[in-house]
């Protein structure tokens, strides 16, 4: 490489050169797995026309149903599931930092895809978060009356083989579904399973981790993501 920053030293270039082979690997296998979940056959169909409880064009609520999510034009639709349910006191800071960056991007987003973010608290009170957050751009909905979340691994219940629940607890996980509509059918199409696998010692259990802002940026600093800090919804 020809590249070279002012004042480095031969030992950072040579290290620095070393890494960037890397990198591009990692880039090369990004392209490849991307290549590859495009190439995934129709997964099951949807089993039935949820009916979610969101906003109408006045701001009023309103019943909203899974396939009025696909606007005209647009057959593919991402679904976040936003850990925010009637038990919890707060909704959860991660997912809300995750949406704080969505929010930027999300009109972006709806240029090629349909997206929306599926909670399970009432409408008003997921609303009430979205307000005290500043989001204006996503496309919020309370799945409090349908069992979307649990269909689609957006909840672990008692005997779950992948996390040891309490008895009579449900907790909430933060999947994200992709569904694909074909003519009158809708398929789901890829979701974030990499939730459920095993990590080896050490992993960050990232499943999302490629879209997730704020841990990719922290991969770029020296001090990495680093142990014990987690999000907040605030700082003093």
């Amino acid at each position: 490489m020809s590249t070279m920053f002012p004042g480095e030293p031969a030992e950072y270039r040579a290290a620095r050169d070393r890494l960037l082979e890397r990198e591009a690997e990692l880039r090369r296998a990004t392209e490849a797995v991307a290549a590859a979940r495009r190439e995934l056959p129709p997964g099951g169909e949807v089993p039935e026309d949820y009916v979610f409880q969101g906003t109408g064009a006045d701001g009023g609520p309103t019943e909203v149903r899974f396939s009025e999510l696909f606007e005209p034009g647009k057959d593919t639709l991402v679904i976040y599931s936003f850990m925010f349910g009637p038990d919890r006191e707060r909704a959860c800071p991660s997912c809300t930092a995750f949406l704080d960056s969505l929010d930027g991007a999300a009109e972006h987003i709806r240029q090629r895809v349909n997206f929306a973010v599926v909670a399970k608290s009432p409408l008003p009170r997921i609303l009430a978060h979205a307000n005290e957050r500043g989001w204006r751009r996503l496309r919020l909905l309370s799945s409090a009356g349908n069992t979307y979340n649990r269909d689609y691994l957006a909840e672990a219940a008692e005997g779950s083989p992948f996390f040891q629940v309490p008895e009579g607890e449900v907790w909430e996980m933060p999947m994200m579904n992709v569904f694909r509509r074909d003519g009158g059918a809708i398929h789901h199409f890829w979701g974030s399973e990499l939730l459920y696998a095993p990590t080896e010692p050490g992993q960050d259990p990232r499943h999302n981790g490629s879209l997730d802002l704020l841990w990719n940026m922290f991969d770029l600093a020296p001090e990495g993501r680093g142990t014990g800090w987690h999000p907040q919804l605030n700082y003093s």
